[in-house]
């Protein structure tokens, strides 16, 4: 386990974005920031290929690992192999709203079952030395009035949990897509704050809707932590300045092309164990972004065909392609080597 894990500023679990490529892109940017996988399923511990869903490069760390399930012998079992794999968090997605999750029995469902929360959490503490926390909303369908949300944080900080990562949103189950369950509920960022209010002895870190550091700094003063979701996925440089204004460390930041250099030689390694480069090259596509050149990066890099012919070479080509090209000689300053150049 990390020592000091700050949840001050972390980012958030994303399906089929958050892998460990993206991690260490993400590390890269800051040094600080809590980082979490996607969520991994129990079953896919237990019953799959455990390797290909738990490891991950030690230069991601801090990093925690996010469960979905509901049975607390199976959540015991694969948070003990999430210790034993290197992470420093084990975290319980009870937010979640699609229909795979819910017909699995677990994600936002389960903040109607809090009484079961607390029990897997409880198994999880027993099975692991590591801080056991839990993702929720503020609601879940018509459970979602301020007593049922204390009610439930009462009853699962009981079974062990110290921390609470609450999604200012509340979700319904029926009639609305994961999408839409991120946009359409309003946000409701004063009940997270009244929930730390009212529990000062727990660790509460809002999520929902943040988008840039100004935000975070405002949510900080009334909340332990606020994490970023899609905001850090689409602007990666957002994180560039964690470090020193959310951290007060005021090491040098690397630069892009520092950070895409470096990238080039994690993508050599990765390609060598048989990573095809898009795998990698996906998640930094907006690396550049706002910056001259930055729609140059992106073509080079979601270009199939440079891609399989370049490899790890890809990123080079991608920093060549930004660079403005060089100025044609003036049509009134001819050159004296090559006077046709003047009339063609």
């Amino acid at each position: 386990m990390a020592e000091n894990l700050t949840h001050r500023l972390s980012v958030a679990p994303m399906m089929d974005w958050t892998d460990r490529h993206c991690r260490t892109f993400h590390r890269l940017l800051s040094r600080h920031a809590l980082l979490y996988t996607e969520m991994v399923t129990t079953g896919a511990i237990l019953y799959g290929d455990a390797e290909r869903h738990l490891a991950f490069d030690p230069v991601e760390r801090p990093v925690a690992l996010q469960l979905g399930g509901s049975d607390p012998a199976a959540l015991a079992e694969s948070a003990a192999a999430g210790e034993s794999y290197g992470y420093d968090e084990i975290n319980l997605n009870v937010g979640c709203p699609s229909d795979r999750v819910q017909n699995g029995r677990f994600g936002a469902c389960l903040m109607a079952e809090p009484d079961l929360v607390a029990r897997c959490v409880a198994a999880m503490k027993a099975a692991t030395a590591l801080p056991v926390t839990v993702k929720t909303r503020i609601g879940v369908d018509a459970r979602d009035s301020y007593e049922e949300l204390c009610d439930f944080v009462a009853r699962v900080a009981g079974g062990g949990c110290e921390t609470f990562i609450i999604h200012a949103r509340k979700a319904w189950l029926q009639g609305l897509s994961p999408k839409e369950n991120r946009e359409i509920p309003p946000l409701s960022y004063e009940t997270v704050y009244r929930l730390k209010a009212d529990f000062p002895e727990l660790r509460i870190v809002l999520n929902g809707g943040v988008v840039d550091l100004e935000a975070v700094e405002g949510h900080l003063a009334q909340v332990d932590g606020v994490m970023l979701g899609r905001a850090a996925y689409k602007e990666p440089w957002v994180l560039a300045e964690v470090d020193r204004r959310i951290f007060g460390d005021e090491t040098p930041a690397l630069t892009r092309e520092d950070i895409a250099r470096q990238l080039a030689g994690y993508l050599h390694r990765q390609q060598q164990e048989g990573v095809p480069p898009r795998a990698v090259t996906r998640h930094v596509l907006g690396l550049f972004n706002g910056q001259p050149g930055a729609r140059r990066w992106r073509q080079v890099l979601s270009d199939a065909r440079r891609l399989d012919s370049a490899g790890a070479d890809i990123i080079e080509e991608a920093l060549e392609a930004m660079a403005p090209p060089s100025r044609a000689p003036s049509p009134r300053s001819p050159s004296h080597d090559t006077p046709a150049a003047a009339t063609a």
